[in-house]
């Protein structure tokens, strides 16, 4: 009996456990609950809440999501932000693989120069766009007049890109494609190369290993620089208001629209601004449930 009194005083550890102090616990609770309340009440919540009450009930929004005004700035953002996604796609892949695997000279410059319209204000964008392919601008200048090939005599016709649709599709890649390329390759440098080394040696081409292995692996990534680049498109306002300007129904996107509608109908404005925080939220959601099965984070 002393032999067992003596072996629990021996084996009672006299260090406090989590049940026994819950008060660093509770003040790290309170130190770091009350800003994140603060934050997600009051800087996030309050403005959609308050966007919410002004249309819930009234029947504003339905009307006004009617008006052409809407429809036609929901139909040309709906189009640029997709041709957006696949041209992000087509030219942001290769250069996000091969900064993710290959080494060259100036791969620290070319890096940065991809990642510097993420922190460079839009509005410079959009100045950046018009010297660049404007009406008098650097390459513009070149595309006003027509335009014979030599040897082939095929006549090209003019090209204006300011203040038009392609300028929307233009402002919309040139900030919003490095959030795809920057997901795409950092999702390319985390895939194991012993895995793509074991398809190469069981006779898979490099086609093959890119298609099949690579991309699958990658595409956890891949989505979540999407959905990252559709809702940069999507939102864009400074480069575009600058390059392409505000033409309804030829370069007015749903941004531009809520600025127009601000000055003559508030309802309207309000209304568009629903319609921006009902389609992200959806997609966002969407993406998370369906995402959540296949492991797929944002």
């Amino acid at each position: 009996m002393r032999a067992e009194r003596r072996a629990s005083v021996k084996t009672h550890d006299p260090r406090p456990t989590t049940h026994d102090s819950p008060r660093p616990a509770r003040g790290l609770g309170v130190f770091f609950g009350v800003p994140s309340v603060v934050f997600v009440v009051v800087i996030l919540a309050l403005p959609l809440v308050a966007l919410f009450w002004r249309t819930a009930g009234s029947g504003i929004f339905l009307a006004s999501i009617r008006k052409p005004i809407v429809v036609q700035s929901l139909r040309l953002t709906a189009a640029t932000s997709a041709i957006t996604l696949l041209v992000s796609i087509a030219l942001g892949t290769p250069l996000a693989y091969g900064l993710a695997r290959a080494r060259f000279p100036g791969k620290r410059i070319i890096d940065t120069l991809v990642d510097l319209p993420i922190v460079l204000p839009p509005v410079v964008a959009g100045v950046g766009l018009l010297v660049a392919f404007g009406r008098r601008g650097l390459v513009g200048q070149y595309l006003q007049g027509s335009y014979t090939v030599p040897l082939i005599g095929l006549r090209l016709p003019e090209l204006s890109l300011s203040f038009s649709t392609t300028a929307v599709v233009l402002a919309q890649i040139f900030v919003s494609a490095p959030f795809f390329i920057r997901a795409a390759r950092a999702g390319f440098a985390r895939v194991e190369r012993e895995v793509e080394d074991a398809a190469a040696i069981d006779g898979a081409s490099p086609w093959q290993i890119f298609r099949l292995i690579t991309v699958p692996l990658t595409l956890p990534a891949l989505s979540s620089g999407l959905v990252l680049c559709w809702a940069r498109a999507v939102g864009e306002f400074g480069a575009t208001m600058m390059f392409a300007g505000n033409f309804q129904g030829r370069t007015q996107t749903l941004p531009l629209a809520i600025m127009s509608a601000l000055e003559s109908d508030l309802d309207a404005a309000i209304s568009i601004a629903m319609l921006l925080i009902i389609l992200s939220f959806v997609l966002l959601l969407a993406y998370r449930l369906l995402g959540a099965r296949r492991g797929l984070e944002l």
